[in-house]
């Protein structure tokens, strides 16, 4: 394909919950995107929005100098880019990938070298804000790697999001990331322990969560909602990512020889509710795991918030 074509087109790779939002807001901005993904309905209304269908990653690094994409994990971020029909086997030299999926910090340092040597630059930009910041074009931004290829593309990231971050060399963007998931996905869970011995003691939930909203515990009251609800199914945010996101976090820690004792703990919440088959509901679901542990379930209970699910 001739350069001035593949300068028209982007392409994005990945078009599940975050990444569709995220692919819809550059075509809404004015972009010529090319799409993929391994199940094809993820990809319908994009296409109905005048996306291009490629048939793999390579097809799509052959068609777009900058090229996006938005993936599960260190596996499937790897597998695009080197697996057969990968990124490396189309993108030429000078294309800029800029992964916005959250990644091991020792994976992103040595894809960025792979695809140095092929001649793409790769900048990791992990997002944050979940699929309502998606939604509203409104995420966070937590990008590294060539400060000028950053730049490049900052225009392009900011169709996508309101706060975007250029933190230095590769791996500072998914290590800021891990640290916001970690904080989050560890702490809901002291939240979920004090709602499982509080009912199970005899409190009322709708007075127990109305009272410490009131005290020093109210910043941690806003998750209270969804676990009172208890709307576990079609999350935006799974227990199966969230496990992922910790143990990625524990990875660092090893590495630089930090001990993480309580995410640790934490950690094994989630492997518990992902053996008791939780992995696809939301990460709030380990508050199932503790109920079961503590022979207890909180009672549903509808509260202000109670109705959505994350």
């Amino acid at each position: 394909m001739p350069d001035s074509a593949r300068d028209q087109r982007i392409g994005f790779i990945g078009t599940g919950n975050i990444g569709n939002p995220m692919a819809r807001k550059l075509i809404e901005a004015g972009n010529q995107l090319v799409v993929y993904d391994i199940r094809p309905e993820t990809m319908e209304n994009l296409l109905e929005l005048g996306a291009e269908p490629a048939r793999s990653c390579e097809e799509v690094a052959a068609s777009c100098s900058v090229l996006f994409t938005s993936l599960p994990g260190p596996v499937e971020v790897e597998d695009a880019i080197d697996g057969v029909e990968g990124i490396l086997q189309g993108g030429l030299i000078g294309t800029i990938h800029v992964d916005l999926s959250s990644n091991s910090i020792t994976m992103v340092r040595r894809l960025a070298e792979l695809e140095e040597a092929h001649g793409i630059t790769y900048i990791d930009a992990p997002v944050t804000g979940g699929v309502p910041g998606a939604e509203a074009g409104t995420l966070t931004v937590l990008g590294s790697g060539d400060a000028n290829a950053f730049e490049r593309v900052r225009p392009l990231l900011e169709q996508i999001g309101s706060n975007i971050f250029h933190l230095g060399e590769a791996g500072a963007g998914c290590l800021f990331k891990l640290l916001n998931n970690v904080i989050i996905l560890c702490g809901s869970q002291i939240v979920q322990e004090a709602l499982v011995l509080g009912t199970k003691a005899g409190l009322d939930p709708e007075d127990l969560v109305e009272k410490l909203r009131l005290g020093t515990a109210r910043p941690y009251m806003g998750l209270a909602p969804y676990l009172l609800g208890k709307r576990f199914d079609n999350p935006s945010f799974t227990l199966r990512l969230a496990e992922k996101d910790v143990s990625l976090a524990l990875e660092a820690a090893r590495v630089n020889q930090v001990p993480m004792p309580v995410a640790n703990a934490a950690h094994q919440t989630f492997l518990r509710a992902l053996s008791a088959g939780l992995g696809e509901q939301s990460f709030l679901a380990t508050l199932q795991a503790l109920e079961a542990a503590a022979g207890h379930e909180v009672p549903v209970t509808e509260i202000e918030g109670g109705r959505a699910s994350l």
